[in-house]
């Protein structure tokens, strides 16, 4: 067995030349608190102490990367369980489903204007294309009565070309321009909807509509009463 007082004089040896507390240990198996009672005068050099710094935030980034991978797998098996669960959706679903968007999402009559039409508006590419399906569907728009608006920052001027192709694939609109409408940008404003990813919200007009409204306002009171909400 090595004496103490060689196996102190060998970790401050390693010490001032710049391992850590658990390189030490891999070399000397002594306690950590022996260690540490061993080691708390013995200075490092600048080159050393970079060297543990550095050691020190990789071994944070391993463990960062390792997590987030942990996380990344965790989530993809519970969305792949959850798209399962969903199951077919039939005729009567769709139908539902596109009541409860536009319960969300679509313009109401109100007093002071019981004439309103069905628009619906959002940014979001997939609740576009459900709208659109359950329009076109369920409740059989005719695309002649289908009108699509653009509004976006104007600080996306510049990709306007882009940004109206994009909602034309989204929407399978074969008109080569939607009308846009420009928002005034704050100059302080810390809006996240910015870049490439940014194309705006897009706006549904049905036109004649305004009975079909009437119609989605009375389905929806329907949910309500056999749901026992009301």
């Amino acid at each position: 067995m090595i004496p103490k007082s060689d196996e102190r004089i060998r970790a401050i040896e390693l010490r001032r030349n710049g391992l850590s507390y658990s390189e030490i240990l891999k070399r000397i198996p002594v306690s950590k608190s022996s260690l540490s009672l061993w080691l708390r005068s013995v200075g490092l050099a600048k080159r050393h102490i970079q060297r543990l710094t550095e050691k020190k935030r990789a071994s944070l980034q391993r463990g960062w990367a390792a997590w987030h991978q942990v996380r990344v797998d965790r989530t993809e098996k519970l969305i792949d369980a959850a798209k399962k669960e969903v199951g077919k959706i039939s005729s009567r679903d769709l139908w539902l489903i596109g009541i409860v968007l536009y319960w969300g999402e679509g313009s109401k009559q109100k007093p002071h204007n019981v004439s309103q039409g069905v628009i619906f508006s959002n940014s979001d590419p997939l609740m576009i294309k459900l709208f659109l399906k359950w329009l076109r569907e369920t409740i059989k728009v005719s695309e002649d009565h289908l009108g699509f608006e653009l509004y976006i920052h104007e600080s996306s001027k510049t990709r306007i070309p882009l940004v109206v192709q994009f909602w034309n694939e989204v929407t399978s609109n074969s008109r080569d321009t939607i009308p846009t409408y420009f928002k005034k940008d704050k100059i302080r404003s810390l809006r996240r909807n910015i870049g490439e990813n940014y194309f705006g919200v897009l706006r549904i007009k049905v036109r004649k509509s305004t009975d079909l409204n009437r119609r989605i306002a009375g389905w929806i009171q329907g949910i309500c009463d056999n749901c026992r909400v009301v």
